[in-house]
C-alpha cells in the first residue's frame, strides 16, 4: 500500500472529475452560491507553473453592457469562423459554441504583461506561460465540474480587440472567455463528439514508445473514454 495514496473513494472523486469534465455550451438560470467562483479561482490558482510564475490573470465581468460586448465581438468571430471551414461552415454555424449571455459568471482569463522577464523553464520554449495558465483552467474545470457547475472555454477572439475591451495592459494577452453557471445535466460525451464533428482518438494513436510512431499496444481496456 502507498501511505501517500487517497483514499479509493477519493481517488474515484478525482478520475470521476476527469472522465466527466465537460466544455459546457447550455446553461440554465440561477447564480452561483456564496464562494463557489473563489473556490474555483484559488483551484486554478493552485495550478502549476513554469518557474512558479504565476501567468494567469482573471476578470470578472459584473457589467452587462460589457458582457454583452463580449458576446457580439464573439459572434464576430465565430462568423468569420464558419467562412475560414469553407465546406463545413454550414456545420460549423449549427454548433452552439458560447453561453456568454445565459451563463451566471463570465470571466476574461489572461496572460500578465512583462512575462518576459520570467527566463526559468521559458528560455527555448516561452510559450510554457501558456502552458501553466491552460493547468490554471482545467484546475478551475475540475473543481466546478465536483460541485456540479459548468464551465466553457471560448476562444473565438480576437487578442487585441478583447484586451481593448477588458481594458487590459499592453503585453498581456487573452486566452479565454470563461462562461461558468448552473446546468440542468452535463452531457454524457463532449458536444462535439455527440455532435458529430470530431471524436476522442483511441490512446494507441497517441501513445508511443521510444520514438515518435513506435505504438504501445497494451493499451486496451483502460477507462480513457469519458463517456
Amino acid at each position: 500500500m502507498n501511505r501517500h495514496a487517497f483514499s479509493d473513494a477519493e481517488i474515484e472523486g478525482v478520475y470521476r472529475a476527469i472522465r466527466e469534465r465537460r466544455d459546457v455550451r447550455h446553461f440554465k438560470p440561477g447564480p452561483l452560491e456564496d464562494g463557489q467562483l473563489l473556490r474555483f479561482i484559488a483551484a486554478a490558482h493552485n495550478g502549476p507553473s513554469v518557474g512558479l510564475m504565476q501567468p494567469w490573470r482573471f476578470i470578472r465581468i459584473a457589467s452587462a453592457e460589457l458582457r454583452a460586448s463580449i458576446h457580439q465581438h464573439v459572434n464576430e468571430e465565430r462568423i468569420k469562423t464558419a467562412e475560414a471551414l469553407g465546406q463545413r461552415a454550414e456545420e460549423f454555424m449549427q454548433l452552439k459554441v458560447e453561453g456568454i449571455l445565459a451563463c451566471a459568471e463570465v470571466l476574461v482569463v489572461g496572460l500578465a504583461d512583462k512575462r518576459e522577464n520570467y527566463v526559468f523553464g521559458r528560455r527555448t520554449m516561452p510559450e510554457m506561460d501558456l502552458a501553466s495558465a491552460s493547468c490554471a483552467l482545467q484546475n478551475f474545470w475540475l473543481a466546478a465540474r465536483a460541485e456540479g457547475i459548468g464551465a466553457g472555454w471560448v476562444s473565438m477572439f480576437d487578442p487585441q480587440r478583447l484586451r481593448e475591451i477588458c481594458g487590459m495592459p499592453e503585453g498581456s494577452q487573452p486566452i479565454a472567455v470563461l462562461c461558468v453557471g448552473q446546468v440542468e445535466e452535463f452531457y454524457t460525451a463532449p458536444m462535439l463528439e455527440l455532435e458529430r464533428w470530431d471524436q476522442r482518438r483511441p490512446l494507441n494513436q497517441i501513445l508511443f514508445e521510444d520514438r515518435w510512431g513506435a505504438v504501445v499496444e497494451q493499451t486496451s481496456g483502460v477507462p480513457y473514454n469519458p463517456a
